[in-house]
């Protein structure tokens, strides 16, 4: 009976399965990251050096902070561990709401809202997938 042999204590289910995938899949998430930030900026002109540039450091930002998150959140409680992925989830779409060139007010109240409802989902994960 395997399947009924008990985990070591703590041990999160899954933990290591998403932190694989997720660091496997990190760099083409940044490059697609980056690219649309550049995109976004550029609304449609011709490709500038300024916009590779932009391009660069938001793949590089997004794959640093994406990966901090990645190898951090695990040891955090389930509650900062969702606030951890709301938080960067929430920022990384501000950010791109704001290259389009709308009012910080509602750029970051996007970003607001779409951190809480991604933090809430990763709680309701979380809450339900752990012992």
């Amino acid at each position: 009976m395997a399947h009924a042999a008990p985990r070591p204590t703590g041990t999160r289910l899954g933990s290591g399965e998403l932190g694989g995938w997720a660091v496997k899949l990190t760099p083409a998430l940044a490059l697609v990251y980056g690219y649309w930030a550049a995109a976004i900026q550029r609304s449609g002109g011709p490709i500038t050096a300024g916009n590779v540039w932009l391009g660069i450091i938001a793949t590089v930002a997004f794959a640093v902070v994406l990966l901090a998150v990645i190898k951090l959140a695990p040891r955090l409680p389930r509650e900062a561990r969702a606030l951890a992925w709301g938080a960067f989830a929430g920022i990384a779409f501000g950010y791109l709401y704001s290259l389009t060139g709308e009012s910080v007010l509602r750029s970051a109240g996007n970003a607001g809202l779409f951190g809480a409802a991604v933090a809430c989902a990763a709680f309701y994960r979380f809450y339900t997938s752990e012992d």
